[in-house]
């Protein structure tokens, strides 16, 4: 049975370019617009891009394509969509358990999630008037030590989310991904534009597009793997659940391609955004995530309108963070909706307690629980980073790619897909089976026994 004799409970995307906008919502986060441009500035400028841009395609694509196949071929929540396709494929039903772990990881990562979304929010109220580098620094440790301010923009966070998650597809998922992206790309265009008047717009266009090949080296490399599949929201079943919603009529593989190319094109403009404005200033490119906290405020604060854009910036980080916010929400409220019979407000309102509980102790990880360190070395925030991204979410990738390329049958695989053989699906098919679980099982190797992310 295909998915268009299947129907989801929740309801369907209305139109192709919701889903496109969905899941281009989930892929776009703090990780675009924060880490990837203090990434290209670590690891030197467009050399970085182009192996990003591959990585892209050979390894995030292709996953993502198996990711929305299972979702709408299942029509339900991940792990009722694994349920019933590993069935179809007379396999063993524990495939049902890379599902729930796709729901935990998406429950675990909104919890410290929230956290840093919290940090986005507060800069929002900030006046950009300090006097130096130095000063937003000092605010900066010191907001970081307030667990009462961390806990408070925590909560607000996670409140909103939960409410746009509880009113459904339609009336909640959809409305809300129809005001927030369009909204996302005015302000980050905005930001590029404001970018032309800084007087360093080409030293920043030069620096972020021109490559630099002597820097390429295995560190790159991985970094650009790691970057790539992190940054399309893949293994942790948010794609999977917004798959589930998509029309039958929608071509899974250039609905796929749109969203990476959505969510690159918005890591590229926060990039031409900021650069110039870190060159006018005569910021350093490779800050780290100090670049947006303490760097760019300061920035902000010494130029012409840097008020009113600053609060810009800082909206634009607020509505990335939240739209992915809601699709780490979805998998697991699906889920308990599809399994319990319940309500989605009460499925919501109980994953967000949960959520916000441990949110609790990831804000405190920074002040009053400095020293608990659940894994390793890693503070309480740390260590829930580490859980879900380093191992949940490659282990769920690898399992994805390898479900669909070696259990699923063809024949399915080819109905999903709506194309008969040729050669690219031979492409694809070769990428789902070999490259892609490989190189995404380096960048686990190398974050968990190596400490390399």
């Amino acid at each position: 049975m295909n998915s268009e004799a299947r129907k989801s409970i929740h309801g369907t995307w209305t139109g192709r370019w919701t889903f496109i906008l969905a899941a281009a919502g989930s892929a776009v986060g703090l990780g675009n617009i924060w880490k990837f441009p203090y990434m290209v500035g670590e690891y030197g400028g467009g050399a970085f891009v182009i192996v990003y841009l591959a990585c892209i395609l050979l390894i995030g694509v292709p996953i993502m394509i198996a990711e929305i196949l299972i979702g709408r071929r299942g029509r339900s929540s991940p792990a009722n969509s694994m349920s019933y396709l590993a069935k179809e494929a007379n396999t063993l039903p524990y495939w049902k358990a890379l599902g729930i772990m796709g729901a935990v990881a998406g429950l675990l990562i909104l919890s410290f999630y929230s956290v840093a979304a919290g940090w986005a929010v507060s800069y929002i109220f900030e006046g950009f008037s300090g006097p130096s580098a130095e000063y937003y620094s000092q605010e900066f440790d010191a907001f970081l030590g307030d667990g009462f301010k961390l806990i408070i923009f925590h909560s607000i966070f996670i409140f909103v989310s939960v409410f746009i998650v509880a009113r459904g597809v339609i009336k909640g998922l959809e409305v809300w991904i129809n005001r927030l992206m369009p909204l996302l790309f005015i302000i980050v265009v905005l930001l590029c534009i404001y970018a032309t008047q800084t007087g360093a717009f080409f030293e920043g266009l030069f620096y972020l597009f021109t490559p630099d090949f002597s820097k390429i080296n295995a560190t790159v490399i991985l970094a650009a793997l790691g970057q790539a599949f992190f940054t399309l929201s893949l293994g942790m079943g948010a794609i999977m659940a917004y798959g589930a919603y998509m029309p039958a009529n929608q071509n899974i593989g250039s609905t796929a391609l749109s969203v990476a190319f959505l969510d690159t094109l918005v890591a590229i403009l926060a990039g031409i955004a900021i650069f110039p404005i870190v060159f006018a200033n005569n910021l350093e490119p490779a800050a780290g995530p100090g670049l947006v906290f303490v760097t760019l405020p300061w920035a902000f604060a010494n130029m012409p309108l840097g008020i009113i854009f600053g609060k810009l910036f800082f909206i634009l980080l607020s509505i990335a963070a939240l739209s992915s916010a809601i699709s780490l929400l979805e998998p697991g409220v699906a889920w308990i909706v599809e399994s319990l019979k319940t309500k989605r407000y009460v499925a919501a309102g109980g994953l967000g307690l949960i959520a916000w509980t441990l949110g609790i102790l990831s804000a405190l990880s920074f002040n009053l629980i400095s020293d608990f360190t659940p894994i390793g070395d890693r503070n309480f925030f740390d260590s829930m980073d580490f859980l879900s991204n380093q191992v949940l979410l490659p282990l769920g990738g690898i399992l994805i790619a390898i479900f669909v390329a070696w259990v699923m049958k063809r024949e399915h695989v080819l109905e999903e897909l709506g194309i008969k053989e040729g050669w690219l699906l031979k492409i694809w098919f070769f990428l789902l089976k070999f490259l892609s679980p490989l190189m995404v099982g380096i960048v686990f190797v190398a974050a968990v026994f190596f400490g390399i992310t």
